[in-house]
Formats: structure tokens, C-alpha cells, sequence
């Protein structure tokens, strides 16, 4: 997933006991046939899930869901084969939200179904409701029939006006962090990995598609099944819904989409194939059959999701000229780190979004040209910095140690993600970029289908890197990196020749030079002109920003990254002309990273916070829950009130 520091630094943190420590083999499921035994990996106990992994696993789950629009529910079973580790268990722990449990029931040993006693706890405002099942037999198959709630808030439904055709109603799925509870009753945890089948019966006007494999030639017909025979934790569970149509990128890739979208999606990703084709040749073979991605209406609350065989994408990085594309790398780079090794608990965030993001800009790097890349890196890394002064010393650490407490969302921020790649940047250079790539590739094997912790990786590089190669980087500097505040002084600096030339550009306007010459903005990429805007000071006389406005049209800007930097800066220098404009965008678009800078500049007067209270009562329907709770917070926390506890 890619989603910066700006809308994660907003969510919701609360407080949790420390994690202990158990000696649980890591993946519950075996690795696909042909490979060679998993390394295993000691994995910390989960204070985000209830479930007790160490006793019982789910292995498989089926699940047979009836999708209901008018209600705004999935209802139906799911079926869990399970993997019994401890003999003295005797039951089943789930994890859910919002759920209604109809009934439960066990597989006896003579094949027929028992019913089971069961409990659901009182809902933690966060966690949701613990789901203890009763199994004095240790049942090989225990099934819950169940219903999801209206507002659950893994799921959002959108009205037909809500979607780009108008004429039929669409719903999507969001599992992480912890939202795939509210929608599947399950060990929803990064630790238990496990197969899945589905049978879905919908509207027979709709298209049905889920994390699995999704038949391109599918008939719309309201009967959908499908299969996922690699194991993937439980955020990686995902389904969606809608007018959609389907167009060929290539053999094992393409787009999903409403069909007046479809096209330009087709041409912006374009490269989808040649991105596979670059990461296998670096990191070894894409495991996941197709590499499909899905357009989702604009209230999609991230850039992009990383479902196996189905990244969901935001429109809003279909721009025309191909200069966003980077989200589609990041996704795409997940289906090794993440998808294929994933982080084991909240507190191992960066070993999914820093890996990736240091694997996205390699990708990047071989299809766009070094100076694509270093422009990318420099971006995330000034962002970064800029960010580090406002965080304590504990979130500004890469890694949390076991002992320490954590919020849920405390460490899925831009240190997470940028720290994470200028960490394996700082490892590539001191390596060199052969030895480092082979490192990197032998890490995905030998951990491939498992979760893993920060020592765990800690104590592979060690091992692989840093025995293999002595002198070049000593322990104390791998701890520096993962557990200490701020930015290491051994952190090599991504300088853009490019971006020297428009912090030029930019200071002479300042000092009363005029705008640059249009033959030399006309040239500028997307990320030329965030940086030329990142770079202008906290506010800006009205006339300058008329100026601006006249040479550049930033106000109604089509763009979302150059409008999630314009706006903030109007709304602080006092520029209502935009004020039009941003209502519409704050109204139109759900991504987070786009709309809370600025709502968080909106906020801090009393005008500003009447108009973004007047845009989220107008925006709300189309919404996600999770974008609606952010928004609320932030305006909450303006009016010195009490934010209600926001579901991770």
C-alpha cells in the first residue's frame, strides 16, 4: 500500500501492552510445491488480534457470501480447515467487527456437522469483538454463518451516482490494517496465512472479483467463484464489485475497470508488463500467476492496494503522461516484499513498505532512466526530513523493540516507508548494488510464505550480508538504522541536478526575477513541479499567488499531487479565489494523501473549519469509513473536543 506520511501522521493511535515473545514457526501454510523448506522465523505475539495462532491455524477458508446492495451486507459461512498446534487447545479464537453470528458449527470425524458453543466478547472500539469458539473435539473443519454490518468498515457501497458511469452501484473491499475483521470472521493477523476459496452470488448486473483468479473472459452472470492456492494473510483479502470491464495489458497482465475509465487506465499502465518482467529479473520469479489491476472510483481512501493477482489503484494517479507510475511499481513490488514476506507485526511496518519502496525505485530506475529515480527518491526524502522535526523520537525509529509500546497505526507512517528505502539505499552503496541485489533476492526465497520480525531480519543480514562481507557495515550501524530517531549521518543523499535547476528557478521569482520561461516549464515533470512547489515558503503574498495562478492554472488542477501541495498553500496565505475549487476537490476525491493537508490547514481558522465541516457533510456519502473518521478527527481535535476511536 502507498500511503505517506501527511494522512497516516493524522489516523488515530492508541495505546496497547508490550508484545512477549513465543517460538512459533512463522507461515502457516506450506510453500507452493517444487521449493525447498522455508527458514524459520521466531515471530512475536500480535496485540492487534486475538487470535491464538500457537494453538490452532486457520489453513484454508471457504467462504460462500451472498452480496446484498439494497442492505449494504455480505451474508453467508466461512469455512475454516484448521491446523491444530497444541494439544490441549480446545478452542477457536477469532477476530471480528460488527459481525452477526447466526450460528457455528464443527465437522465431526464421521463427517456430519455438530453445532458449536461459541461467545462474542463486548466490541473493543478498535479491536472489534473477540469470537471464542468452543471445540472439545478439535474439529479438522468449523464453520461460522454470519452477517456483515451496514457501516462495516472494511467494505464501502457506493450509489450508481457515485461511480464514474452513474448507472450501476459499486462496493470495494479494505483489509489493512485490521478491517478484514469486519467483513470475515478470521485470525486477522500478518502471522497466519492460509488458501481461500469463495463462492459469490451478487446482482446479476455486476462484475465480482476478489484477490484470487479472476477469469478476464468471466461471464456477468451473479455467480462468481474463485481460488487462491498461494497462502496470504488476512489483510491480503479482498473483493469489489461493479460495473466493470476488462482490457488486456498482456498474457498474465491488464485492467479492470468502469468501462468509460478503462481505456486511459489501459495506456497510463502500459508498462505493467515490462515492470514484472524487470522485478524478476532482479528479485526471481513473479509467484502469483496474473498481475491484474483494478480502477477504483475516486473515493478509494489510498493510492493503491496490493491484493495479490488484483491491486486495487486509485484514478486519481491517471494523469496522461505516465509520470505517477511509480504507484504501480510500489504495488507491483509488493508481490515479493510483503505479499510473498510479510511483516509479522505492526511494529515490523517497514519491512513491507521500506523494502518496497526501495524495490519501486528500482524499478523505476530501469524503465525511466537513473534521474526519474534519484527526482523520486529526493522527493521522498525531503518530505521526510521535513516531517521528522514534528514526530517524537520513538515514531521517528525505523523498528519498534519488543519490549516497547506501540500504537496500531504508530509506525505505518513515511518512516515506514521512505526511511525503510534510504536504509537499503545506505546498504546498496556500502555493498554495491550486485552483492546487495543478490542478498535481496536470497532473502525473498528463503522467507518466501512466511512472516518475519526486525530481528529476524536483522539476524539474516548479519548472517548473509554483513558476514559475507566484512568491514563494510558493523551491527551498531544496522541497529542505528532500525531503532534510533532520525536520520543516520551515513545516509547517502539523492541530489537531483534537475531539481537544482528549478530550486534556482524558483528563488529568482522569489527575488523578484519573473516566472521561468515557459520553454523551460513546459519540459518539467509532475515531480519538477511538486518540487518546485514543496520548496516555496510557508505562505505567499496574494499577488504572488495570482501569478501563479494565471501562468500555471495549479487552482482546478487535475492533478492530485500538485493540488495536495497548492491548496494547503492558498488556504495559509488566504487565497479564496481557490476556495471554490478546493470545496470541489475536497468533495470529489477520497484519497487520503490528497485531501488532509488540506483539511489540516483548513482547520486552524474559523473559517476554514466551517468550510470543511460544510464539505464533509456534502462528501460523506461518497466517502470511505476510514476517509470520514480522519476528516472527523481532524476537525474534532481543531474544536478541543473528543474524537471517537477510529477502527484500524
Amino acid at each position: 500500500m502507498r500511503l505517506p506520511m501527511m494522512t497516516l501522521c493524522l489516523a488515530a493511535a492508541f495505546a496497547v501492552t508490550g508484545c512477549s515473545r513465543e517460538a512459533v514457526p512463522a507461515g502457516a501454510a506450506s510453500a507452493p510445491e517444487g521449493r525447498t523448506d522455508p527458514v524459520a522465523a521466531v515471530v512475536e505475539h500480535d496485540p492487534f488480534s486475538y487470535a491464538e495462532p500457537a494453538k490452532v491455524r486457520i489453513d484454508d477458508l471457504a467462504l460462500e457470501l451472498d452480496m446484498d446492495f439494497d442492505a449494504k451486507t455480505l451474508s453467508g459461512s466461512a469455512t475454516y480447515t484448521l491446523d491444530w498446534r497444541d494439544d490441549s487447545a480446545r478452542e477457536l479464537v477469532l477476530d471480528t467487527r460488527d459481525l452477526t453470528i447466526d450460528k457455528v458449527v464443527g465437522e465431526r470425524g464421521d463427517g456430519k456437522w455438530q453445532d458449536l458453543e461459541y461467545s462474542l466478547a463486548e466490541a473493543d472500539p478498535r479491536l472489534g469483538s473477540k469470537l471464542t469458539i468452543q471445540a472439545p473435539d478439535r474439529n479438522p473443519r468449523i464453520r461460522v454463518n454470519y452477517t456483515t454490518s451496514p457501516e462495516a468498515s472494511g467494505l464501502q457501497w457506493l450509489t450508481p451516482a457515485m461511480t464514474d458511469g452513474g448507472e450501476q452501484p459499486f462496493m470495494f473491499s479494505q483489509s489493512q490494517q485490521i478491517h478484514a475483521r469486519s467483513w470475515v470472521p478470521l485470525q486477522d493477523t500478518p502471522q497466519v496465512r492460509f488458501t481461500y476459496t469463495a463462492h459469490v452470488t451478487s446482482p446479476d448486473d455486476v462484475m465480482v472479483l476478489m484477490s484470487a483468479d479472476n477469469d478476464p473472459e468471466a461471464e456477468r452472470d451473479g455467480d462468481y467463484r474463485f481460488e487462491m492456492p498461494q497462502p496470504i494473510p488476512s489483510y491480503l483479502l479482498a473483493i469489489a464489485a461493479g460495473d466493470l470491464v476488462f482490457e488486456p495489458i498482456s498474457e498474465r497482465a491488464g485492467v479492470w475497470a468502469e468501462p468509460g475509465m478503462v481505456e486511459a487506465a489501459v495506456e497510463e499502465f502500459a508498462d505493467t508488463e515490462k515492470m514484472i518482467q524487470v522485478t524478476e529479473e532482479l528479485y526471481g520469479p513473479y509467484q502469483w500467476g496474473r498481475y491484474d489491476l483494478l480502477i477504483l472510483p475516486p473515493s478509494f481512501p489510498y493510492g493503491g492496494m496490493e491484493n495479490p493477482r488484483l491491486s486495487f489503484i486509485t484514478p486519481t494517479v491517471i494523469v496522461g503522461d505516465k509520470s505517477l507510475v511509480s504507484l504501480i511499481a510500489h504495488e507491483l513490488a509488493h508481490s515479493w516484499s510483503g505479499n510473498l514476506v510479510t511483516f509479522a507485526t505492526p511494529k515490523d511496518q517497514w519491512l513491507n513498505e521500506g523494502i518496497t519502496s526501495y524495490v519501486e525505485n528500482r524499478i523505476v530506475e530501469e524503465l525511466y532512466g537513473r534521474d526519474f529515480a534519484v527526482m523520486e527518491a529526493a522527493i521522498a526524502q525531503n518530505d521526510l526530513r521535513a516531517s521528522l522535526d514534528s514526530m517524537d523520537p520513538q515514531a521517528q525509529a525505523l523498528a519498534i523493540r519488543p519490549e516497547v509500546e506501540v500504537d496500531a497505526n504508530s509506525t505505518y507512517t513515511a518512516v515506514a516507508y521512505d526511511k525503510g528505502a534510504w536504509f537499503l539505499m545506505f546498504l546498496e552503496q556500502r555493498f554495491g548494488r550486485e552483492a546487495f541485489d543478490a542478498f535481496l533476492r536470497k532473502y525473498f526465497d528463503d522467507f518466501a510464505f512466511q512472516s518475519v520480525t526486525t530481528q529476524t531480519f536483522f539476524d539474516y543480514a548479519s548472517e548473509h550480508l554483513l558476514g559475507a562481507n566484512p568491514g563494510k557495515v558493523t551491527e551498531a550501524e544496522l541497529e542505528q538504522w532500525l531503532y534510533e530517531p532520525g536520520i543516520p549521518d551515513s545516509a547517502p543523499v539523492s541530489a537531483s541536478t534537475q531539481f537544482d535547476q528549478v530550486d534556482a528557478l524558483r528563488q529568482a521569482w522569489l527575488d523578484g526575477e519573473g516566472l521561468p520561461a515557459k520553454d523551460a516549464t513546459d519540459a518539467w515533470s509532475t515531480q519538477e513541479w511538486l518540487h518546485f512547489l514543496d520548496g516555496m515558503p510557508p505562505t505567499l503574498e496574494q499577488a504572488q499567488l495570482a501569478e501563479l495562478d494565471r501562468a500555471y492554472e495549479f487552482t482546478g488542477t487535475a492533478n492530485g499531487e500538485i493540488a495536495m501541495r497548492w491548496y494547503p498553500l492558498a488556504v495559509r496565505s488566504g487565497y479564496d479565489q481557490a476556495n471554490g475549487e478546493i470545496e470541489e476537490f475536497l468533495e470529489e476525491i477520497g484519497r487520503r494523501k490528497l485531501i488532509m493537508p488540506t483539511y489540516a490547514e483548513l482547520v486552524k481558522t474559523p473559517e476554514g473549519l466551517a468550510i470543511a465541516e460544510r464539505v464533509l457533510e456534502k462528501a460523506r456519502p461518497g466517502y470511505h469509513p476510514i476517509t470520514t473518521a480522519s476528516v472527523e478527527r481532524v476537525i474534532a481535535e481543531a474544536k478541543g473536543e473528543t474524537a471517537a476511536p477510529v477502527a484500524e
